[in-house]
């Protein structure tokens, strides 16, 4: 049986890296006493796929894992045990049990949207909200990304879903998939390069809303979120 899981994180956790978390994660279920399937072979560890996982310093209410499980009773009951043995910063939202031929929830990751805020005492360009707009309304944004294996250019128009201004802060639907995968801070330090300015460090801070599956057919696209119930 397979069964994914939605938590939040926040506070002072949001420094711990991902490979921390998973470690957390395997011990909370531990504690949780879940019934948590192992892997084969000599050295047989927890079947546990994290989705996307969260850039250091980022804060999230949209982050999710997959577990089998020998045993199940119900997604109350393992909502409820999980969440007895969370840390401060870490909080259960919700627990799915999963259909037969789910896809895992890294593999299904295709979106993420997120809001970013500036720090109070960072100066920003005159009317970049307003050029911010503009560079969003361009069909194309030609720019050089690093991958594994160097650098290419691409559109980044294709890699931003939706973009605005929300209250001082800067909402963004972002492509998150393994082959297209955009950073938050990528788009920023893209759009300020065209305004010649060089964002302080620090100065701004992500917060994940939503992680997203594409239940589109073929050409048409429709994000949902991990877990979603018809």
């Amino acid at each position: 049986m397979k069964v994914r899981i939605k938590f939040s994180k926040y506070g002072p956790v949001k420094f711990i890296g991902h490979l921390d978390v998973m470690r957390y994660f395997q011990k909370a279920i531990r504690r949780a006493e879940i019934d948590i399937a192992y892997s084969e072979g000599f050295s047989p560890h927890q079947i546990m796929s994290f989705a996307a996982p969260l850039s250091v310093g980022h804060t999230s209410e949209g982050e999710y894992f997959d577990v089998e499980l020998n045993t199940f009773t119900s997604e109350t009951d393992l909502l409820r045990r999980l969440q007895a043995v969370m840390v401060e910063g870490i909080e259960i939202i919700k627990v799915q049990l999963l259909k037969e031929g789910e896809g895992n929830a890294m593999a299904s990751v295709k979106a993420a949207s997120y809001l970013i805020t500036f720090q109070k005492e960072i100066l920003l360009p005159k009317d970049w909200q307003d050029r911010l707009n503009a560079f969003y309304m361009q069909p194309l944004i030609p720019v050089v990304k690093k991958t594994k294996k160097g650098e290419k250019e691409i559109n980044l128009k294709d890699s931003i879903y939706e973009l605005e201004i929300r209250d001082f802060g800067i909402y963004m639907l972002l492509d998150a998939s393994s082959g297209g995968n955009i950073k938050p801070g990528f788009v920023l330090d893209c759009f300020f390069d065209t305004l010649n300015y060089k964002l302080p460090e620090f100065a701004f801070s992500v917060h994940r809303i939503e992680t997203y599956k594409d239940i589109g057919r073929e050409e048409e696209r429709k994000l949902v979120p991990l877990i979603w119930e018809k």
